[in-house]
């Protein structure tokens, strides 16, 4: 006769959140404040402030054509396109800047030479590959008679007529 022992465990789950948050909804919606002539000023003032701003850093599409775009920026009420959606996706296609536009005119004006013969084919580059050995210096005069070790590896020409071989054979001593 087998024993079949069954064992049926319990494990209570219970649905916790983290420390901070909740499931009650306890934002308030934002309403738009009453815009006094005070308010609507300062914000005309700031609005222009900003459009010069925004030009003077050549920022030019940050600009606001109008008091109310403005103000709707401000309050946030701008729906901004989801960066997400390929709808919006602009491709981002480089201008190039007034200093390249001058080269590329200089060089349709000026044309290199060398381009042009490196175009051809008939570009030389002088040593038509290959290296050339520089012509070791050699002195040819016949003053000096040769050269003398000094004290500390020092080398000194030795002249002919005079008695300079002598003076480095006994190092400077008497």
């Amino acid at each position: 006769m087998t024993f079949v022992a069954h064992c049926v465990i319990f494990i209570t789950m219970t649905m916790h959140l983290q420390q901070g948050l909740s499931t009650i909804n306890t934002r308030k919606t934002r309403k738009m404040p009453k815009l006094t002539k005070a308010k609507l000023a300062e914000l005309e003032l700031r609005w222009r402030k900003h459009n010069k701003e925004m030009k003077r850093t050549h920022m030019h599409h940050m600009r606001y054509e109008t008091l109310q775009e403005y103000i709707d920026y401000c309050y946030g009420r701008v729906k901004m396109p989801d960066p997400r959606d390929y709808r919006h996706f602009k491709v981002n296609k480089p201008t190039p800047s007034w200093r390249v536009e001058q080269d590329k005119e200089h060089r349709e004006k000026y044309p290199s030479l060398m381009e042009q013969q490196m175009k051809q084919g008939t570009f030389n580059t002088g040593m038509d590959g290959k290296g050339t050995k520089k012509e070791p210096m050699k002195y040819t005069g016949d003053l000096i008679q040769g050269i003398a070790t000094m004290h500390k590896s020092n080398a000194v020409p030795v002249m002919k007529g005079t008695d300079q071989a002598k003076d480095i054979a006994r190092m400077r001593r008497g």
